[in-house]
């Protein structure tokens, strides 16, 4: 089979979506497949190139053509790369933001509805529309409304035939619009590289990349502090990766309770592998009914962490209930260390054979 996944932005390691293709790009190929990447607003580019990229023991062709190129460029540059590929699928990764710095990417059913050949369509929804949540703003639920017209008219005029998202949430508002969608997980960013050294003394966390606003992390402090005393250990954070505004008001909670903390800021894979790999728990600030769109939590998963989600409450307009048996909802005054069974753990191996099953029906 021969597959174009087209995404917003594909440099390593700069866009959370350009490193998910890229690692189910390589496992196609690996299998016996091909798989190429063209990145249609790329952010890191500043003309139009074709480049080898690798990941894994695998070599990946991506085409990035710049944010900002005229539409005429964008349709002649795309169709050069289609006529020479000649694939069976287009996949659409679909993020409004990559496509649009607003959010509104208009233009995109009717660039993508003109692209001629025989491929088949397949959409990935890794995020919907904003202002789903009840609490947000009337200008967020405005935005959000146009983007969902983008998305229905996408739907319209491409027809695909199959369509993912790995969101229970999203799976549900998508069926609202008719747009049926199949549900597939994601696999973490994250190659597995390290082994674990045991240090039964010390309960290690990790906090990983972004941290969210509005988490009560101070409260889980002070319930963390009590459990430990229970079990007569020391804790330990680890924060690995690019956390943004919200980091030193958590170091700051950990030095108020006099917790050992160590900070490693953007790492290389490997260190970060490393580091998951021998933490005991990952804290989690997603909101807990959106986890499954974490790919930060999909790499935990994938490295054995109990994860604790510590997050804001967030309830959707419809309040659809959704839980994760592997996951830990923080509750202030409710916390237990017992570490929750792996069911929804997902391999990059085991992912890929659920798309390519769904594809091939």
């Amino acid at each position: 089979m021969n597959i174009l996944f087209i995404c917003g932005s594909a440099e390593p390691g700069k866009d959370g979506v350009g490193d998910y293709i890229r690692r189910l790009c390589g496992e196609l190929s690996r299998i016996g497949h091909q798989a190429q990447i063209l990145s249609l607003c790329d952010k890191h580019a500043d003309l139009f190139f074709t480049e080898t990229q690798f990941v894994e023991g695998s070599s990946v062709i991506v085409s990035r053509i710049p944010m900002g190129s005229s539409y005429n460029q964008q349709m002649a540059w795309s169709q050069e790369i289609l006529n020479a590929a000649n694939v069976d699928w287009i996949s659409l990764q679909f993020v409004p933001y990559s496509f649009d710095s607003k959010g509104l990417p208009f233009w995109l059913p009717g660039f993508l509805n003109k692209l001629k050949g025989k491929h088949q369509w397949h959409f990935m929804f890794h995020e919907l529309w904003i202002g789903i949540e009840r609490e947000a703003t009337f200008k967020k639920k405005c935005v959000g409304f146009l983007q969902k017209q983008i998305i229905q008219k996408l739907e319209k005029s491409i027809a695909p035939k199959v369509v993912h998202t790995q969101s229970k949430i999203y799976q549900h508002y998508l069926s609202k619009i008719a747009i049926a969608s199949h549900y597939l997980p994601l696999f973490g960013n994250v190659s597995v590289t390290a082994s674990k050294s045991e240090d039964p003394e010390l309960v290690r966390i990790v906090v990983f990349a972004t941290i969210h606003d509005k988490a009560p992390f101070e409260d889980f402090i002070i319930d963390l502090k009590k459990e430990l005393e229970h079990l007569h250990k020391e804790s330990k954070f680890v924060f690995i990766g690019r956390h943004g505004a919200m980091l030193g008001t958590w170091t700051n909670i950990l030095e108020l309770y006099a917790i050992e903390y160590e900070l490693l800021g953007a790492s290389s894979e490997e260190k970060i592998s490393e580091v998951l790999t021998n933490s005991d728990y990952g804290i989690s600030s997603t909101p807990y009914k959106i986890s499954d769109k974490s790919g930060v939590l999909a790499a935990m998963r994938e490295h054995q962490l109990a994860i604790i989600s510590v997050a804001k409450p967030w309830v959707d307009q419809e309040d659809i209930p959704v839980s994760f048996d592997d996951i830990i909802q923080y509750r202030k005054e409710n916390l237990s260390l017992i570490k929750p069974s792996e069911t929804g753990m997902n391999s990059l191996s085991s992912v890929c054979d659920v798309f390519l099953k769904s594809i091939s029906n």
